[in-house]
């Protein structure tokens, strides 16, 4: 599929009723292939559309949070403008005889549409108030940039080079690192994406903190998908170090009303346990 033919960069009417004909899918085996990646990965996409919402037929405005989670199997990934028009097509279509029945029908109909398009399940819930509480898959990542060693760094480089992961590699054992230094472009806009991310690894060498926090930062002039940059970590780290265990979250900041978490691991295990689950909401990030 061309990029040209893509909602995102190009000025667009929002539609006003029900238009599932907006929703656009991206191939994501072109990507892949682009990026020279083996997609020897399992994991899931979620998805936070702060702005969902819809009508009953009595006129009452119902609005919420939607989750929805899709596996990274799935041929296309959803292009994310696209979602935004299609929420914002149902945000005056009156469903359900009271504020239950109509959240019940949107997530139905989300639901069928969404994994029509992608040709997998999809899974689907609308959170109309928060939790008591919400759980973390992360709190026990160490925060790279927190570290002395990295805060007293120079950094030069901020197009993404491989190589600084074996800069003076650890011996074995098992990290789990995080950082609110991620950022990356939109792949057809060129505007900035901001992010966290929280990596696992565990094998018979590891990155050191400063070399991870360098290549992170070096991916801040990208242009790429937040699921391809997921997955281009991913394969970097399976490259350098064939790690027994390991796991990459990145989790963007929302813009547009969405927020989208790509999550990749080598064994189902080693997946979040709360972020992929879609009847759960999860405490977000400070710049979330």
């Amino acid at each position: 599929m061309s990029h040209h033919a893509l909602p995102l960069g190009r000025r667009t009417t929002y539609p006003s009723r029900y238009t599932p004909a907006v929703l656009y899918p991206i191939d994501r085996r072109g990507n892949r292939e682009a990026c020279r990646l083996d997609a020897r990965f399992g994991g899931h996409d979620t998805w936070h559309a702060h702005e969902a919402g819809f009508i009953t037929r009595a006129g009452l405005p119902v609005v919420g949070l939607l989750k929805i989670v899709y596996p990274a199997t799935t041929p296309c990934l959803v292009e994310s403008k696209s979602l935004k028009l299609y929420l914002h097509s149902l945000n005056m279509t009156p469903l359900g005889d009271n504020v239950r029945e109509g959240i019940d029908q949107f997530t139905r109909i989300v639901r069928a549409d969404l994994s029509a398009l992608l040709h997998a399940p999809v899974a689907v819930h609308f959170f109309d108030n928060a939790p008591a509480e919400l759980p973390f898959d992360f709190d026990d990542h160490e925060i790279l940039e927190q570290l002395p060693e990295v805060a007293r760094a120079t950094f030069t480089g901020y197009t993404e080079t491989p190589a600084l992961l074996l800069d003076h590699p650890l011996p074995a054992g098992e990290i789990k690192a995080g950082s609110h230094l991620l950022r990356s472009n939109c792949k057809i806009t060129r505007q900035p994406d901001w992010g966290s991310i929280y990596i696992r690894v565990k094998a018979d060498r590891l990155p050191s903190p400063l070399a991870l926090a360098r290549y992170i930062v070096s991916l801040r002039d990208e242009n790429h998908f937040h699921e391809e940059i997921c997955e281009i970590i991913y394969q970097r780290l399976q490259d350098a170090f064939t790690p027994e265990i390991l796991a990459v979250t990145c989790l963007y900041t929302r813009r547009g009303g969405i927020d989208i978490c790509p999550t990749r691991a080598n064994a189902p295990e080693h997946l979040p346990r709360y972020l992929p689950d879609p009847d759960r909401l999860t405490r977000k990030t400070f710049r979330q």
